[in-house]
């Protein structure tokens, strides 16, 4: 059997509450996925969908347990190690984009590429004009449409072939025919490129795109007052 691309065990994530108590967020007792394979999870606002991306981009450390992703032990690495499996093995499509506002679309893209392999000019303007961009290149942010913007989000988080893409609410600042659009495109993307992809919503239309759709309030062992508010995770 092919070894899954990602896999968690028994992994817990909390956050301190304005009154000092720990307030659990995470605690999932097991979860993978498969390379290549498409998976959404459904959480509602506050409920700790950003908080699982992070934790396996290894932007944020657990509590405990373990992610091992591509074969390796996220709780075994050095920050740099971390930083290093990020940048050549994972793609992050944000919810509110995070482009560089004072550079351009071709900028952003081959901004992505620093980390990883390197920076690649001709793969970059190919990702843009795979989305659609072709004529928009040197186009800023403030340039583009909302629409367009997370079109280069996609294509910068494609820059470094990626094993594996999250997306966190990848359609939450588009209107319905511009949410279907992208949705489309980042799964028929990810295919192309043979990534697998997590993406985390709480849109309906969304989720029934996807054959296999996880609840998050089901893959945690913790519920009710166990779980954290939106006061205390402002960016889920």
């Amino acid at each position: 059997m092919t070894p899954p691309l990602l896999e968690i065990t028994d992994l817990a994530k909390s956050f301190a509450a304005p009154d000092g108590a720990r307030s659990l967020t995470i605690d999932i007792p097991a979860f993978a996925l498969a390379p290549g394979e498409q998976v959404a999870v459904r959480g509602s606002s506050g409920s700790g969908k950003t908080t699982l991306l992070n934790l396996i981009a290894g932007i944020l450390q657990a509590d405990r347990g373990r992610i091992v992703l591509a074969g390796q032990d996220l709780g075994t690495l050095s920050e740099s190690r971390r930083d290093r499996l990020r940048a050549t093995t994972i793609g992050y499509v944000f919810q509110n984009f995070n482009l560089l506002q004072g550079y351009s679309a071709l900028e952003n893209v081959m901004l992505g590429m620093l980390f990883g392999a390197g920076i690649d000019r001709e793969r970059a303007r190919a990702l843009l004009e795979r989305v659609g961009l072709g004529h928009r290149l040197h186009y800023r942010p403030a340039q583009l449409s909302i629409g367009q913007q997370q079109r280069v989000a996609v294509a910068r988080a494609l820059a470094n072939h990626p094993k594996l893409v999250l997306a966190d609410e990848p359609t939450g600042n588009l209107d319905q025919r511009h949410a279907g659009d992208a949705l489309a495109l980042i799964r028929e993307v990810c295919r192309e490129q043979n990534a697998a992809l997590l993406l985390v919503s709480h849109d309906p239309a969304v989720l029934s795109a996807f054959d296999r759709v996880e609840d998050l309030a089901q893959l945690n062992r913790a519920a009710g007052d166990a779980r954290t508010s939106p006061a205390s995770e402002a960016t889920t």
